[in-house]
Formats: C-alpha cells, sequence, structure tokens
C-alpha cells in the first residue's frame, strides 16, 4: 500500500495544504508522471482536478520532468529542478528522481488545475468563521 504525503497548492489563494494519503487513494498515484491531472477525490476534494507539478523521495532527491521512469539517475545539469549553479556555465552531475511516481516517492506536489463547488477551507474543515 502506497501512502504519500500530497502538498497542494492553490495558485489562487497562493495557499498549500498538506494532506496525508494511504491505502486505495496512494495507488491513484502510482505510475502517475509530472504533468499528469488526478481527480481531488483522491485526497478528499470533491469535484476539483489537480495537476501534478514534482515530488521527493524519502532522501530529498527532487523530481524532474524531463528525466523519464520512476528510478534514481545520475545527470549533468546546469540549473533548474534539484540544482542551482553558483557562477554563470556551472554544471554538475546530480542525482535526481525520474518523474514517475513510485514506492519510493515520499511527497507529492500538486496544485489545483480546475475548481469544483467549494473552497478547499471548507472541503478539509478548516474554514475560519471570521472569513464568512
Amino acid at each position: 500500500m502506497a501512502t504519500f504525503t500530497v502538498v497542494v497548492g492553490d495558485p489562487e489563494t497562493g495557499q498549500s495544504y498538506q494532506l496525508e494519503v494511504e491505502g486505495q487513494d496512494g495507488n491513484r498515484f502510482l505510475g502517475r508522471s509530472i504533468g499528469d491531472i488526478v481527480d481531488g477525490n483522491a485526497v478528499g476534494l470533491q469535484g476539483y482536478e489537480l495537476e501534478i507539478t514534482g515530488g521527493s523521495d524519502d532522501a530529498g532527491r527532487p523530481m524532474r520532468g524531463d528525466v523519464r521512469g520512476p528510478a534514481l539517475r545520475e545527470v549533468l545539469l546546469t540549473g533548474g529542478t534539484g540544482y542551482r549553479p553558483k557562477r554563470d556555465g556551472e554544471r554538475r552531475r546530480i542525482t535526481v528522481r525520474g518523474a514517475e511516481i513510485s514506492d519510493e516517492t515520499v511527497q507529492i506536489n500538486v496544485r489545483v488545475a480546475s475548481r469544483g463547488d467549494e473552497t478547499i477551507a471548507e472541503l478539509l474543515g478548516e474554514a475560519d468563521e471570521d472569513d464568512e
């Protein structure tokens, strides 16, 4: 059974929500890749669609969209996800994880692709009384 921490980013409000997903709902993410659309019911957001934007494994190695498959790869990077060069032209061989979600993935980053009728805070039971 797959267990993930799913970080849902809401670009409209700028807030993010951390949700634990396991069992049947966690299995919905297995085999998906960066850029895929997932039904929001997997994390308790009925009516929402979520786009996978990245993630990381238990050692903190990031997923890269340009590396195929779920395995670890050593790639020569000039910048982007997983490496920030200190000076112009600097390159480094960095170990990253592929774009496909597997059992080794611990955290999955998603953003809201399409909204439902209720807000995320209402669906998660976090709505403040002051906001109404």
